[in-house]
């Protein structure tokens, strides 16, 4: 990252009106766009997090949703990170998908969900990303006007070794668009997102829908921007909104400059840890 860029979140309240969803998409980004540079939309932004509805929702990539998103990244000349979608793809396998548009509308490539969310928490929540996605394979790091970031989705943080990977591959900003829901939200959402940033000394930014009372799914809300020192540079409430943030390319430099733990890592030891048994 060689520039200050500013950031926005969209955050929206989904329905089962996928017309309604690309609409409210529509009006957010036009609004967020005067004010920053790359945007940023929820996980599944264009359905119900529902896994029985979701085959329903399924588009190819390109297709009419990423179609909209390609022509407001170009009509507002924004770098636009389109949360995701569910994708139906050649050999008829769903994936959990992020596209990423250039500011001349021109798609960057896209990240297909690597984890996918199945748990069962009992008298709480029981939940199967797996009974309608497939797991991707790949883990992108995307580069443009001068920012290095990789997108994560969801589940996906939840594992570090990613998060570090996309830090060891250059990536200055990690974008998560995700859902946490009532449970896994109060407990881990803010935690696991300062962690994070401040494990790989990376900004990052975390996008989740706005919560909708009459969906069988609640989202936690509390879309929010981290620095590469964990502190928290803007976060939404449970509704609708749009928070903002500047991503500062010194701040990246004074952190990893005056803790410079990448540097102090030595990976040639990990493979060999120890064990000693009484």
């Amino acid at each position: 990252m060689d520039r200050m860029i500013d950031i926005a979140i969209c955050q929206m309240q989904t329905s089962r009106d996928k017309e309604v969803n690309l609409r409210k998409a529509v009006q957010l980004i036009k609004t967020a766009a005067p004010k920053a540079r790359l945007l940023v939309l929820p996980e599944i932004f264009n359905a119900p997090y529902q896994t029985d509805l979701l085959p329903a929702y399924a588009e190819p990539v390109p297709g009419p949703t990423t179609k909209m998103l390609s022509d407001l990244a170009r009509e507002h000349r924004v770098v636009l990170v389109g949360g995701s979608i569910p994708e139906i793809a050649a050999d008829g396998n769903i994936y959990n998908t992020s596209c990423v548009f250039a500011a001349d509308g021109s798609m960057l490539g896209c990240h297909r969900k690597l984890h996918l969310f199945d748990i069962h928490i009992p008298d709480q929540i029981v939940f199967r990303e797996s009974d309608v996605f497939t797991p991707g394979e790949d883990l992108p790091t995307f580069i443009c006007e001068g920012m290095s970031f990789t997108v994560m989705i969801c589940y996906d943080i939840r594992f570090p070794e990613l998060a570090r990977q996309a830090a060891l591959n250059g990536s200055s900003l990690i974008i998560v668009p995700a859902a946490f829901n009532l449970t896994t939200g109060p407990a881990h959402w803010e935690i696991l997102m300062r962690t994070r940033a401040l494990d790989n000394q990376v900004f990052l930014a975390a996008a989740s829908p706005a919560r909708n009372p009459a969906a069988s799914y609640q989202a936690w809300g509390h879309s929010l921007i981290v620095d590469p020192w964990g502190t928290i540079l803007a976060e939404a409430g449970t509704g609708e909104e749009i928070i903002y943030a500047r991503i500062d390319p010194a701040k990246l430099a004074k952190v990893r400059a005056e803790l410079p733990l990448l540097q102090h890592r030595r990976p040639e030891l990990y493979r060999n840890i120890s064990r000693k048994e009484c």
